[in-house]
């Protein structure tokens, strides 16, 4: 139990830490967005291409690995889509419930994997990040353009998007230097990887500033379904086909822990710009990232 304290407790405290910097406006207000905006754009990505490129990857556990939890995530969204025909959810609150079901914290599950695991296990979660970012995306986008008519689907526009993305581009530069076998001078490396030490760190204070527990007095059976479906049936669903797949050991153990994440909190950007519940979305973001703290400490001990 001492090691699952060890890899939390400091998680749940840099967290918190953000939400306190928030609050105390220290160092100034306009701070933590342009910080939000630096971790995203360089340190994350310095952290995703120094793993990657110097990382010995088994292709044989990490096929498996990303297509467990591709299946996880197209399966919390069918029981979701399901529900909705049980319990008639108004459309724009069915997006956010989706984006709360499906959608993960990347700065949390790296940085839990990390403590966990260490280097090992941050490439898998690069892999699993590198294939699970544009498959969200694609899942979301398709809700929001099947249940909201002002919610457009433009192809070319998606693509962009993807291509845009730091981290799914960090990962793949990472990957090809890896492949390639491209000789990269040591002192680059060493210069990529002393950045990426401030990646987690960071991002795990965003978490923290993102936290808005004024939307939780607006609790609705929309915010339980959608935390439930995340951080308790999605990561029963990941334990069973990772059996079913073959997976064991830390292969399991991250499968397990990638589906029980809390959502994103860029959540409440797609909700904005293509017309969903931006203050539920809010609401949902804020109880699964303070409600997986109590369902990490049930679930890690038993991987």
């Amino acid at each position: 139990m001492s090691y699952v304290l060890n890899a939390l407790l400091p998680i749940c405290l840099i967290i918190f830490a953000g939400y306190a910097f928030k609050h105390a406006k220290f160092p100034s207000i306009d701070f933590w967005p342009k910080m939000d905006k630096f971790t995203y754009y360089v340190l994350m990505p310095c952290l995703l291409v120094y793993e990657l490129a110097v990382a010995k990857i088994d292709l044989t556990h990490t096929v498996n690995l990303v297509f467990t939890s591709l299946s996880g995530i197209f399966a919390i969204l069918m029981i979701l889509i399901l529900l909705n025909m049980i319990l008639h959810f108004q459309n724009r609150a069915f997006t956010s419930i989706v984006q709360g079901g499906i959608r993960f914290n990347t700065y949390v599950f790296l940085a839990l994997v990390n403590a966990v695991y260490g280097d090992k296990g941050l490439v898998l979660a690069a892999i699993v990040i590198a294939f699970a970012i544009p498959f969200i995306n694609i899942l979301c986008i398709s809700v929001f353009a099947i249940f909201l008519r002002e919610g457009n689907f433009a192809l070319i526009s998606f693509l962009k998007t993807i291509i845009k993305n730091p981290l799914i581009g960090a990962c793949a530069i990472g990957g090809l230097i890896n492949v390639s076998g491209i000789p990269i001078p040591v002192f680059l490396l060493k210069s990529v990887s002393i950045i990426s030490h401030a990646a987690l760190p960071m991002g795990l204070l965003s978490v923290g500033v993102g936290l808005e527990l004024k939307y939780l007095r607006d609790a609705k059976k929309e915010l339980v379904v959608s935390t439930v479906a995340k951080l308790i049936i999605f990561p029963l669903i990941a334990y069973g086909l990772s059996l079913l797949f073959g997976l064991e050991g830390m292969s399991l153990s991250i499968a397990v822990i990638f589906a029980s994440m809390p959502t994103a909190t860029s959540s409440h950007i797609l909700a904005r710009e293509l017309g969903g519940d931006v203050s539920l979305m809010a609401s949902i973001t804020t109880l699964e990232t303070l409600a997986c703290v109590g369902t990490l400490f049930l679930i890690v001990p038993l991987l």
